[in-house]
């Protein structure tokens, strides 16, 4: 069983940067790969940038692309989405997920955290 807590988000304004965090339990935290997920208003769920057990490997949603960075710290057990360029379309909750397998997806994750919002003003 994994648990994860997001933290980190908030309200920035339209150019603006935000890095969020996602905190997992557990001893074998390398062979998990992560995600962040993102659900605005009305909307769905939508994949955002998954990374590898590794760390080696990334993969990212073509709407954030260039403009989002996963990164994580295996010794601490922490994943981090740091976003710059922010635009009023990127507010949603962010959901951090943990999948039983050290190769980035797009899907089939099996464990959420809380989610954290954010909002960005224009």
């Amino acid at each position: 069983q994994v648990q994860l807590v997001e933290s980190g988000g908030g309200l920035v304004q339209a150019g603006g940067s935000l890095r969020v965090s996602c905190a997992a339990s557990g001893r074998t935290f390398s062979g998990y790969s992560m995600g962040w997920f993102r659900q605005a208003p009305g909307k769905e769920r939508e994949f955002v940038a998954a990374i590898s057990g590794s760390g080696l490997s990334e993969t990212y949603a073509a709407s954030v692309k260039g403009r989002f960075a996963m990164s994580r710290d295996n010794a601490k057990n922490t994943v981090y989405l740091q976003m710059s360029s922010l635009k009023p379309e990127d507010t949603a909750v962010y959901y951090c997920a943990a999948q039983s397998s050290p190769v980035a997806s797009i899907d089939k994750y099996d464990y959420w955290g809380q989610g954290t919002q954010v909002t960005v003003s224009s």
